[in-house]
């Protein structure tokens, strides 16, 4: 049970409509609510399929939705999902808490253990890692030699922080996230690939979340930094010596060639890819499966690839829509133009 409406308006600072004692006692979305659920509408888009579900009450940010449907009960919120991250909260399970260390873990004697670490079983610390207060390392999370963790972050199962990485606090590396392999980089000597070693290391803003399976390779020289409140999507590649700004939100399959340097507040949608060396800046918005092949300076929304601006990108693809057209019209002004009376003229 997560409360009653009166309960959850006073938490959220949200106007109640209809019955302040209904019990709230989970949280799901249209299609599986059900009458002692809440569901939501995150715009006016989704409202009309939530009042018509199955659930027992409603948050959402659209004003005049208990208007609009009398006798629903309704939290009315400036942001919706906002609040939605707040409710959920409530329902997520506790984190394990230590102190404790799995008699499977193997922990260098040199590495620094902060207060109230949970490391699980088969975990690895490697010799003179840290790891600050509050940190929990699930099954199989490992820490290379002389990784730093700060306080309260979070590897599940099977995350790698390797050699020399840094991490700041509130980071959380998800299942199979792999933060310091090595960048890919090699010289063609006399016929063959000769590697270059990658001597650098990732560095991690705070609160920067690294999505699962997802690879953030360690600099040549120097750092890969990704920074504070990053968030990054499973599956996503990050190539050696990218600097990422702070608050940059990338989806999944996206990849970042060698030297990508990335401003604050900028978004991707799944599969964007770049060429290594361009600078994306501040506030651009990237749409799924665009291809940046040189700089983008100016805020604003691109798409295509290469990318351009989104407006002209749609335009672009409204033209390549119309050329089977315009071909068969061209097809048929050349055959009109050796048409027969044209020979006729000529013969005379």
């Amino acid at each position: 049970m997560i409360g009653t409406l009166a309960t959850l308006a006073e938490a959220l600072g949200a106007r109640l409509a209809g019955d302040p004692q209904f019990v709230v006692e989970r949280v799901d979305a249209v299609e599986e609510a059900r009458p002692a659920s809440l569901t939501f509408a995150v715009d006016e888009r989704y409202l009309k399929a939530a009042m018509e579900s199955k659930a027992g009450a409603v948050l959402t940010n659209v004003e005049g939705a208990a208007e609009q449907y009398p006798g629903r009960n309704v939290l009315i919120v400036a942001d919706a999902r906002g609040a939605l991250a707040r409710i959920l909260g409530m329902l997520e399970p506790p984190r394990p808490s230590g102190p404790f260390v799995h008699p499977s873990a193997v922990v260098d004697p040199s590495a620094l253990i902060g207060e109230r670490v949970w490391i699980g079983p088969t975990c690895v610390v490697g010799a003179g890692a840290s790891i600050g207060d509050d940190c929990v390392l699930q099954a199989g999370a490992q820490l290379g030699a002389r990784a730093r963790l700060g306080r309260r972050c979070l590897l599940h199962p099977r995350a790698l922080l390797l050699d020399d990485c840094v991490a700041a606090d509130e980071v959380v590396l998800q299942a199979g996230a792999v933060v310091g392999s090595d960048g890919f980089g090699y010289a063609f000597v006399d016929g063959r690939y000769v590697k270059i070693p990658q001597i650098g290391n990732v560095v991690l803003g705070a609160r920067v979340e690294i999505g699962a399976n997802a690879c953030i390779d360690r600099a040549q020289t120097g750092s890969t930094t990704i920074g504070e409140g990053t968030k990054i999507d499973n599956l996503v590649q990050v190539a050696h010596n990218c600097e990422l700004g702070r608050h940059v939100g990338i989806a999944a399959q996206t990849g970042l060639a060698g030297t990508t340097i990335v401003g604050d507040y900028v978004r991707m949608g799944g599969q964007v890819g770049t060429k290594g060396h361009v600078r994306i800046g501040d506030r651009v918005a990237l749409v799924g499966k665009s291809g940046v092949w040189k700089d983008l300076t100016q805020p604003g929304v691109y798409g295509g690839s290469p990318a351009v601006e989104q407006r002209a990108e749609l335009q672009r693809q409204v033209l390549l829509r119309q050329l089977p057209k315009l071909l068969d019209r061209v097809r048929a002004l050349e055959r009109a133009s050796f048409s027969a009376p044209h020979d006729t003229q000529r013969d005379e």
